[in-house]
């Protein structure tokens, strides 16, 4: 990876001039220049090959040790290794410069120099071991965020499809009636019916549109409710002027709107009230609560796809709020860039 290149090309050659003149192995004065540079080169090179045996163990232990085992032992059992093999390619290397050279063997520079390269060893294992993990979590959190995407996208085509056929029957029954008894408001039934369903079409694939599109879908979806329950839902939109730049999931206003009229009961003398309001952090769909007082046949899956959608598209969930009197979803505004 391009951080291991960016490592060894700076700390490889700074070991390897570091670590003799620290432990004091290595005095400079008894040599030329060209000499100095020769002996650079090889504790260089000395570096080098504790660098890359190192890696090659950190490697096979990787391997040793699977993903749910203990990553302290793992880092003991690595560090442990990669330190034997550090002392003895270094110590080997002590004693071939000590022969070669015109340095006098000493005791005490020679545990120096073997307890720098055992604790250069250590720092660096453990420094790859961090790169490692953080470049495996990364990789991790990817998988994870593609599979939730993979799950959300198929939750969303089932609640379509879902709804789909029961939205048809009810829209066909009410259109044959609207035929029979007033072809004008037929006429305006299947007008807005196309435009719903053309909506459907054109963004059920996308994960952002223009909140003003979905605006204009719900107009016409909520034309086609209003026929269907007359007097029983009213729709206020409290937004005022700036929403141009926000976006929104498709269909989610849909889904909330949809979601009041299934768990709630209510007739021309108690309706249905639904508002849409925006403030300067969510968009919020709020209606009188008064459930039914038998269960609803329901699959749960809208409120938690919708939470999904927004949690994959922008890092933030939905909130609902229920008390006796209301229940409201706030959808996190979304402004476009």
């Amino acid at each position: 990876m391009t951080r291991d290149i960016y490592l060894r090309i700076l700390f490889i050659p700074l070991l390897g001039v570091c670590l003799p003149i620290i432990s004091g192995i290595i005095t400079y004065s008894h040599y030329s220049v060209a000499q100095i540079f020769a002996a650079n080169f090889f504790f260089a090179l000395t570096s080098l090959i504790i660098w890359i045996g190192s890696n090659w163990m950190h490697a096979r232990f990787r391997v040793l040790f699977p993903a749910h085992a203990n990553p302290f032992l793992k880092i003991i059992t690595v560090c442990t290794a990669s330190a034997l093999y550090g002392a003895s390619i270094g110590g080997i290397s002590l004693l071939a410069w000590i022969k070669a050279s015109a340095e006098t063997f000493r005791w005490n520079s020679t545990y120096k120099f073997l307890i720098l390269c055992i604790l250069a060893v250590i720092v660096f294992t453990l420094i790859y071991e961090i790169l490692f993990l953080s470049k495996e979590r990364e990789l991790d959190s990817k998988l994870v965020n593609e599979m939730d995407r993979e799950l959300t996208h198929a939750e969303l085509l089932a609640l379509t499809n879902e709804m789909d056929p029961h939205f048809i029957f009810n829209s066909l029954n009410a259109m044959s009636h609207l035929i029979l008894n007033n072809p004008m408001q037929a006429h305006l039934f299947n007008k807005n019916l196309a435009q719903v369903y053309k909506y459907f079409l054109l963004n059920k694939n996308k994960e952002l549109i223009p909140l003003q599109d979905e605006l204009d879908f719900i107009d016409s979806y909520f034309f086609l409710l209003e026929i269907r329950y007359e007097k029983k839902l009213r729709l206020q939109m409290l937004l005022g002027d700036n929403y141009n730049p926000v976006m929104i999931p498709p269909c989610a206003l849909q889904v909330l709107i949809e979601n009041a009229i299934k768990h709630n009961e209510f007739s021309d003398a108690d309706p249905l009230n639904i508002k849409i309001l925006m403030n300067g952090q969510f968009l919020k769909v709020s209606n009188n609560n008064k459930p039914k007082p038998y269960s609803v046949n329901s699959t749960n899956i809208g409120l938690k796809n919708l939470s999904s959608r927004f949690k994959l598209t922008c890092h933030k969930d939905i909130m609902i709020e229920k008390n006796k009197d209301f229940f409201t979803v706030s959808l996190p505004l979304i402004k476009e860039t």
